[in-house]
């Protein structure tokens, strides 16, 4: 049984400890990847789509802020280990085998629950986001999305759904997006660094923590930050922090990516 001092102890599958940080230092964090991410969402991507007449054009602007965001988790680990081998990687970012939630020892057979993790979070994000997504922008219209701001109503759009026939430029660049967003840069960084790090400051509450600063890290999205934070602390976050791997936020998170990849490759082969 893991005890409370490994609760706030936390030790990478080789056994190195990993040193906790302090509230102003997860705080920072948040200011430094959230702030951005807001300046690009609302001032540089609207000017980017002036200029190019591209609802896409927005697209490229969040990757700026994503692919910070992964320099931001290697920075950090190299503060911290003083190499980015990926043998340092794996362990200081806990892209490992699972490990029990009870004994604390790796289990290959946990893989297994990414399965039932993979369906929970489609349906929640299918059925139940969009419903306290639409309470949220009810209640405060002034968070509701402007339009041409969501990469569903992009797709939606006739003229956009034309722009894409045959344009494997925007298909590749939405796919780098996807990658980042669902593994290189939000997960490495909020699981990846954050996750393990904030227990010497919020003991068993880290994970839903990490959930709500992962949610409202979203200025440049927040039309979705109630949902935002139920999903990702729910779905993301305790997976991860009970397994001691970063790979369940990850497996949960990239659904979502492999649904719009597919969605996007098939306007661009006009497959419908």
């Amino acid at each position: 049984m893991i005890t409370q001092k490994e609760l706030t102890n936390v030790y990478t599958q080789d056994g190195t400890p990993i040193p906790q940080y302090s509230l102003s230092k997860i705080l920072l964090i948040w200011v430094v990847t959230a702030f951005p991410m807001g300046i690009l969402g609302w001032v540089v991507a609207p000017a980017m789509v002036n200029v190019t007449h591209s609802p896409f054009a927005r697209t490229g602007a969040l990757l700026v802020g994503l692919v910070w965001l992964f320099v931001l988790a290697m920075i950090l680990v190299y503060q911290e280990a003083g190499d980015l081998r990926w043998s340092t990687l794996r362990q200081r970012l806990f892209l490992t085998t699972p490990r029990s939630p009870r004994m604390g020892k790796p289990s290959a057979r946990l893989w297994w629950w990414l399965i039932p993790l993979v369906l929970v979070t489609a349906a929640f994000q299918v059925l139940i986001e969009p419903k306290i997504n639409n309470l949220w922008v009810s209640v405060f219209p002034f968070f509701a999305a402007p339009s041409g701001f969501e990469l569903n109503t992009q797709l939606a759009s006739p003229v956009a759904r034309a722009q894409l026939v045959g344009a494997w430029g925007i298909f590749f660049l939405n796919v780098i997006l996807l990658v980042f967003n669902t593994f290189l840069g939000e997960e490495l960084l909020f699981r990846g660094v954050l996750l393990p790090r904030m227990a010497g400051v919020f003991g068993k509450g880290d994970w839903v923590i990490n959930g709500v600063l992962y949610g409202l890290y979203h200025l440049h999205q927040p039309w979705g930050w109630p949902s935002y934070v139920l999903d990702w602390s729910l779905f993301f976050a305790l997976p991860s922090r009970l397994t001691r791997s970063t790979w369940f936020g990850i497996v949960a998170h990239s659904g979502q990516a492999v649904f719009f990849t597919v969605l996007i490759l098939g306007l661009v082969l006009r497959w419908w």
